[in-house]
């Protein structure tokens, strides 16, 4: 039963040991799971915008318009399935998971890179993550999203591609409002605009997934 603390260590200590490499403060582990979004009211104009794109409802399958396209992500599928495998130990999980993340990126005009590195930096590809202020899944989207542009049921943010739909339209919106500037937009993602620990964290992890395609 005495134990359990010396595991609890061991496991911070695996989680900041990243974050040591990249030269990151050791606060910063706190920083990164206790923020989130932050609510404010919406346009009229926004809030129906988000809310057509989350319920535009469509099945995660990349389209191609060439065989060279589809060659192209075939390859990058398998090198970052290869990336991800001991995150996520399960071929066909993934693959789904990968093919969801593409697809909803590519879907928000954002790189598929950098909502990896999101991810990586937000809950460690834990399905099930949930911060401290109540963020959740994937991409730690915070609950009261649902509510202004969603169904009002928090649950639905442990769905998949649910997750990775809010996330990728809430960043896109982020990006918008802050003019194309996606240091400041990381920022307002995390709830801390302005902050440079959480989007210089994204950035870096962003690299781990940059794979090249031709």
């Amino acid at each position: 039963m005495r134990s359990a603390p010396v595991d609890a260590s061991v496991t911070r200590r695996s989680c900041l040991r990243p974050l040591l490499l990249l030269g990151l403060p050791l606060s910063f582990w706190e920083q990164a799971h206790a923020g989130g979004q932050l609510e404010e009211p919406l346009a009229d104009a926004v809030r129906t915008a988000l809310s057509s794109a989350i319920h535009n409802a469509a099945p995660p399958v990349p389209e191609f318009s060439s065989t060279m396209e589809r060659m192209a992500y075939l390859r990058w599928l398998v090198t970052a399935s290869y990336r991800l495998r001991k995150r996520k130990t399960e071929l066909e999980v993934r693959k789904e998971f990968l093919q969801t993340v593409w697809y909803e990126a590519k879907r928000s005009g954002l790189d598929v890179s950098l909502v990896l590195g999101l991810i990586q930096v937000e809950s460690g590809f834990r399905k099930f993550a949930v911060s401290p202020v109540g963020a959740r899944g994937y991409m730690q989207v915070m609950p009261f999203w649902t509510r202004l542009i969603g169904d009002g049921d928090p649950g639905k943010l442990f769905h998949m591609q649910t997750n990775l739909r809010f996330g990728c339209v809430i960043l896109r919106h982020y990006l918008d409002r802050e003019k194309g500037d996606l240091y400041m937009a990381l920022g307002r993602y995390n709830g801390s605009r302005g902050k440079p620990e959480y989007p210089n964290a994204v950035f870096a992890s962003q690299k781990q997934w940059d794979i090249p395609v031709r």
